[in-house]
């Protein structure tokens, strides 16, 4: 028996794939189908489809958040509008007394 030449698949006698034994080194086409390749088929679309659906959730919290945000900008402006507002009411009744003030003397 001659094992000094001889490998295993985890460790082969040598590195080059051309000198390797092609039965220690099956290709893809040479191994059967396995049985169960329709559960195959289906995990991997069980798993795009969790990907996916991880994907809309971000998304839909990615849409919520933008929609937050705006409703916030949207009460910042209204409350600024209204800081503006009774600012130019007090410079508008400060005007009529100083006019009434103006009249009187």
């Amino acid at each position: 028996m001659n094992l000094i030449g001889a490998g295993t698949i985890d460790c082969p006698a040598t590195r080059d794939p051309q000198k390797q034994d092609p039965k220690m080194n099956p290709t893809l086409t040479d191994t059967p189908a396995p049985a169960n390749s329709g559960v195959l088929a289906s995990r991997q679309n069980r798993t795009r489809d969790m990907q996916l659906m991880q994907e809309a959730l971000a998304r839909a919290h990615m849409h919520e958040r933008l929609r937050e945000a705006e409703s916030e900008r949207r009460a910042y402006r209204l409350a600024a509008a209204r800081r503006m507002q009774r600012r130019a009411e007090r410079a508008s009744l400060r005007a009529r007394r100083a006019l009434a003030m103006a009249v009187m003397q």
